[in-house]
């Protein structure tokens, strides 16, 4: 009876976030259809490459207001 907790603690399972992530799920479909690689570009003023704490991605920040 107490063997097989020992066994299974040391399983390990391999998970991706794409398994986790349904194939129709709104950022999938946002992520297919709009394509975001001008933001870099535009923002890039805007963040300090060697001053400070590196920044969040630009990219997430504005997925992040977009869909909320």
């Amino acid at each position: 009876m107490f063997n097989s907790n020992k066994e299974r603690q040391m399983e390990i399972e391999m998970v991706t976030i794409d398994e986790l992530v349904p194939d129709e799920h709104l950022l999938r479909k946002i992520d297919r259809y709009i394509d975001f690689s001008f933001i870099p570009e535009k923002v890039r003023s805007y963040y300090s490459e060697d001053n400070g704490r590196p920044s969040l991605d630009p990219l997430v920040l504005f997925k992040m207001m977009f869909v909320g």
